[in-house]
């Protein structure tokens, strides 16, 4: 009897195998990727890829941690999420020799200092984190961090704020003129009480709305992505994004490989796939941002080397990544972030 049921259950681990074939599970932020550039990967490969989103890195990880491991394949992390991430053991290694198009990375996104040689991810796509003001509604200087800080009168209340910890506090001490993961007790302090009071002036912390808010005309000033901002513009001309003086937050998307990958070789062809300049350009063109891929620009909409987004003036302050804390001074951001939602 024992034999026997070792056989069904060794028959049935088969079935299981065989039915997880050609299967995908993608965890993926929210209107991200064209659902166009999904049925071709599954044209090409006969792969069918389930996906789920969300709405910041933070989210992510706390979903992951709570038992999304061993569910999806590949996710799509910032880049400190990623050194985060690997830190924390949530990534697999990609071999020497697992993607074809390993070559097609370029120079400058090779090698970046969150993800040394690109040992669990590729590039995906990169731009800027900043806000962008309704000028219907407020025809002043908007590049300055004081229109989200300390904002004026009339714009008091009508303020979106991304839910994004990382650079929402990225962006606070960047007006502060204070540095990231600051141990500083005094600068703390004087950060929380900055934030605090920025509060009261602020209608909602939204990040899939964040261009729904802007367009509709819910909000006048609204914390988004430069390429959000784009398509925000293209629907309401007045939508304009701001270059603040005191600086503006920069990332660069990426595609991890998840540890315990249920679908390990699809999630390898997926990224293999996105390193195609052909399928990352039809992202970029789709969500408005650069891409870390060569060979990509005889395939991108001519318009995306002039969007004003992307351009930042002569007058901006310069760009900075989210840092990463060590673990102590992470807990206190945790801690200010915490009281700041509630």
């Amino acid at each position: 009897m024992k034999l026997l049921t070792t056989s069904a259950m060794a028959l049935a681990l088969l079935a299981n195998s065989a039915a997880a074939e050609g299967e995908l599970v993608l965890y993926h932020w929210f209107e991200y990727i064209p659902a166009e550039l999904i049925e071709k990967f599954t044209a090409e490969t006969g792969i069918n890829v389930t996906m789920d989103t969300y709405d910041s890195n933070e989210a992510m990880l706390a979903s992951l941690k709570a038992g999304g491991m061993g569910t999806y394949d590949v996710a799509v992390p910032g880049d400190y999420m990623v050194q985060i991430m690997a830190g924390e053991g949530l990534l697999d290694t990609i071999a020497d020799g697992d993607l074809a198009n390993e070559g097609n990375i370029a120079p400058a996104w090779a090698d970046p200092a969150f993800d040394p040689g690109r040992k669990h991810s590729i590039p995906y796509q990169w731009g800027s984190t900043s806000f962008s003001v309704n000028t219907e509604d407020y025809a002043g200087d908007i590049n300055t961090t004081d229109i989200l800080f300390h904002p004026p009168a009339e714009l008091s209340g009508k303020i979106n704020m991304l839910d994004s910890q990382g650079e929402v506090m990225a962006l606070a001490s960047l007006h502060m003129g204070i540095p990231q993961c600051s141990n500083d007790r005094g600068q703390l302090s004087a950060l929380n009480d900055m934030l605090q009071e920025a509060k009261t002036h602020w209608a909602s912390f939204n990040s899939d709305t964040a261009k729904e808010v802007l367009v509709s005309g819910d909000v006048s000033v609204g914390m988004i992505y430069d390429g959000f901002s784009a398509k925000a513009r293209a629907d309401r001309a007045s939508i304009t994004y701001a270059f603040p003086t005191q600086g503006y937050v920069v990332w660069m998307d990426n595609v991890v490989l998840l540890k315990d990958a249920p679908n390990r070789d699809s999630a390898l062809k997926f990224m293999d796939f996105l390193l195609e300049p052909e399928n990352i350009a039809a992202v970029s063109n789709y969500a408005r941002y650069g891409n870390g891929v060569t060979g990509t620009a005889e395939f991108l909409d001519p318009e995306l080397a002039t969007l004003p987004e992307s351009n930042p003036p002569a007058t901006a302050g310069a760009g900075a990544f989210v840092a990463v804390c060590d673990e102590a001074t992470q807990a206190v951001y945790d801690k200010i972030w915490t009281n700041l939602k509630n």
